[in-house]
């Protein structure tokens, strides 16, 4: 075998492909938590779900972009 196998770009789908996960994850506990807050200071307008998931979308997007500057840099 040779020394100067390049890299498989599957990596970079697998990396892409975890990352949306990721994401969805981020976002899915954050509404988790907001509805359990909800119940738990009984709030029957859905406001703390509401912000809970708001703001971990702007994580969830504040990641993404960290993750993907960081791939891009290492391809360089």
């Amino acid at each position: 075998m040779g020394k100067n196998v390049p890299k498989k770009p599957l990596n970079k789908y697998i990396r892409f492909t975890t990352i949306a996960f990721q994401m969805g994850l981020t976002i899915y506990l954050g509404n988790l938590l907001g509805e359990w807050l909800d119940t738990k200071y009984s709030n029957e307008g859905g406001l703390y779900a509401k912000i809970c998931t708001l703001v971990a979308v702007f994580l969830a997007m504040f990641s993404v972009i960290q993750q993907v500057t960081k791939i891009s840099k290492n391809n360089d």
